[in-house]
Formats: C-alpha cells, structure tokens, sequence
C-alpha cells in the first residue's frame, strides 16, 4: 500500500476523495475508509469493508467523468465521530459522510452515503 495524505480534519476527506477519483486511484479512494467501513453505493446497494470500496471503484473509475470540487456544508463533530456532508453541485439532494478520528488523530470515513435519492415504485 503507498503512503498517501492522510485526513488531518474530517473536511479533508472530502478534497482527497475528489483528488483520488480523478487521479483514478482506486487503492488511494478505499484508503479514505475504515477497514469495515459501509458505503451505500451503487445506489440501492451497500458496500462493505475496504477492500470491496475498492474493487467497486477499480470497476466504477475508468467509466466516470472528473469529479468536481464541492463546498462542504458545516462539520459535526461529538468526540472521535463527526458528520461531513456535502450538497451536490446539480442541486440533487445531499451528500453525507460519518467519520471518525483514528488512534493518530487522523480521519476516516466509517459511514458514506454518497447519494440521497427518493426510492421510486
């Protein structure tokens, strides 16, 4: 595994996820998550545990467009947890992230739901 940036404030996750997806960094991408993190994608679906994060991007990441930048909304933060979220720049509902402060003091994602959409049918 390379050494990379780590999350030294929650909000950082966020830049590195954005950085990591355009540089088509799958390794880097499951770095940003614990090791039995849960991500609600694709939309529908969970995906659990860091090494599937990062066979989902390993598949997703050579079909995606760049990723853009966004403005995180403000951080919540109670201990070693803290809430991140984002609005998306097409204005379709929100992003959220649950993070928690590692024994370094750096951060990782726990809980990711990238996309909030209403359930249709």
């Amino acid at each position: 595994m390379t050494e990379r940036n780590k999350a030294h404030k929650p909000e950082d996750l966020t830049r590195l996820f954005v950085e990591r997806a355009n540089a088509k960094d799958a390794e880097g991408l499951a770095q940003l998550y614990e090791e039995d993190a849960v991500m609600a994608y694709p939309p529908g679906r969970q995906t659990v545990g860091r090494a599937a994060i990062q066979h989902l991007w390993e598949e997703a990441l050579p079909h995606m467009p760049q990723f853009e930048p966004e403005e995180p909304l403000p951080t919540l933060i109670s201990g070693e947890l803290a809430l991140t979220s984002t609005p998306p720049r097409d204005g379709s509902g929100a992003r959220a992230q649950v993070v928690r402060r590692q024994p370094d003091g750096t951060w990782l994602r726990v809980l990711d739901q990238p996309e909030f959409v209403t359930p249709t049918g």
